[in-house]
């Protein structure tokens, strides 16, 4: 979704002439990337009801077309990041934000269930090679404090898209455009992604000046080895835990393993590996990569239990729902925006008391679901506020402290991979804590929840257990 700097690089910094507009620019078509894929992976929640009738789909469909987004997108991240590192990372998000386009109106157009689905998995392929493009290139474009600005925006955005998905799918459900229904959650990509492509001269061109051949066999054992992690994880529960899932999980170390040595084994030859084991070997991109695995372990699977919750538990409306998420999405626009210069000040802090201050939010929900579902929904106001404020003082501080490790000839990877722990922490995470959430369902939807909230306080604690392996980020 880079560097950091320390206080006095960031002194130094704000001596620069400020920025003329058009030197923005290129953030704007950025940004516009990473809103919509983003959104995607939240929107679509909030139409499964009007999906499932409209195509007369049944509950396996309906699944494969939030699973499937996720799927490809997280087995493709690692890939996507290379690919811009070889052969430029404008190109390769252009090609990837005018395939979101184009998948995005086969989304819309589906007559059938597996249409649907197939469209999903190619539009998550898409959003896997467009997203680690984005952040690698925000760390060749911008230095010093103008970096800065820009990774804040790109966290402001991605946190915005994820908090207001809920209530841009209930707008655009409940409005039924032109009667489109739930198709307008998929058109809304075709005008936007076509205004950015139209400006994408804005943004520069850049690249790995090492070059090398493109590591295919690389490729085949990430996207494989990824693919035997999270695909089990996000369709096994619903089938039972069958035979196959267990088969994947099983061959998913061999082949990841496999993966890490062919990559060690090309790095000593003098090729070039897909993920160069040098470039991640310091503490600094290890530990922080880590922690994003965790952080995101709670973060999209409380958004989905907590949309199950108000519509089966408290019985509201999409839009309802949707408008109860913006308590959420103000806490995390509060915090969000000072997030940068309270790092540059107080340094991995920052991440541990957001951590915190997301746990105790979810704690004060939980205490409020436990007064029970005729309670007034303003009673969540608080919970859902500081778990956003919360969320908006780790995401970006994580964001940018790991990529402050990233240099040009390494942005592509580094971004890779953090995008890649975020997908994969998500998929680990609704499948983990599902069996905590769906297997209280029975006594209650306020049981569940409440049951999934201590979980992911739980999972928040160790995050912030874990900054104190993070160092300072480096200085640009």
């Amino acid at each position: 979704m880079c560097c950091m700097t320390t206080l006095s690089a960031e002194i130094t910094a704000r001596r620069q002439p400020a920025a003329a507009p058009t030197e923005w620019a290129p953030l704007v078509i950025l940004m516009t990337g990473t809103f919509v894929f983003v959104l995607d992976f939240f929107i679509v929640n909030v139409a499964l009801p009007s999906i499932q009738h409209g195509l007369h789909a049944g509950a396996a469909t309906v699944e494969w077309v939030v699973a499937g987004y996720g799927l490809t997108t997280a087995a493709t991240l690692i890939t996507g990041g290379r690919l811009g590192d070889r052969y430029g990372r404008r190109r390769v998000f252009a090609s990837g934000l005018a395939l979101f386009v184009l998948t995005s109106a086969a989304c819309a157009l589906a007559t059938s269930g597996a249409e649907l689905v197939i469209a999903r998995l190619a539009q998550g392929v898409a959003a896997g090679v467009m997203a680690p493009n984005i952040l690698a290139i925000l760390g060749v474009v911008y230095t010093g404090a103008r970096r800065m600005r820009a990774i804040s925006v790109y966290g402001m955005v991605m946190g915005l898209a994820a908090t207001t998905g809920q209530l841009i799918g209930g707008l655009l459900v409940r409005s039924d455009i032109g009667g489109l229904g739930w198709r307008a959650i998929f058109w809304i990509n075709v005008p936007i992604g076509i205004a950015a492509l139209a400006a994408m001269r804005r943004v520069p061109e850049s690249r790995d000046a090492r070059g090398g051949r493109l590591d295919v066999l690389g490729i085949l054992l990430v996207t494989a080895g990824l693919t035997a992690v999270i695909l089990p994880l996000l369709d096994g529960r619903q089938h039972g835990w069958p035979a196959w899932s267990w088969i994947c999980l099983a061959l998913a170390p061999p082949l990841l393993a496999g993966f890490a040595g062919y990559q060690r084994a090309l790095a000593r030859s003098g090729r070039t590996p897909l993920v160069n084991p040098a470039d991640l070997a310091a503490r600094g991109p290890a530990a922080g990569l880590f922690t994003q695995l965790v952080f995101w372990c709670q973060q999209a699977a409380s958004y989905l239990f907590l949309a199950l919750y108000l519509q089966y538990g408290r019985g509201q409306s999409a839009l309802e729902s949707g408008l109860t998420f913006t308590a959420l999405a103000a806490g995390y626009l509060t915090t969000s925006s000072f997030a940068p210069p309270l790092t540059v000040r107080f340094g991995r802090r920052v991440i541990l008391g957001g951590a915190l201050v997301a746990a105790a939010g979810d704690l004060a929900l939980a205490g409020a679901v436990h007064a029970g579902t005729s309670a007034a929904t303003a009673l969540l106001v608080p919970g859902l506020f500081l778990i956003g404020a919360g969320q908006g003082l780790c995401i970006t501080p994580l964001t940018t402290t790991v990529l402050s490790y990233a240099t040009p000839t390494t942005a592509g990877t580094i971004s890779g991979m953090l995008s890649t722990m975020q997908q994969v922490g998500n998929a680990i995470g609704v499948a983990v804590l599902g069996v905590v959430f769906f297997g209280a369902v029975d006594r209650g939807y306020d049981v569940a929840f409440e049951d999934s909230l201590f979980a992911t306080a739980g999972l928040l604690v160790v995050v912030a257990a874990l900054t104190r392996l993070l160092p300072k980020p480096q200085a640009s």
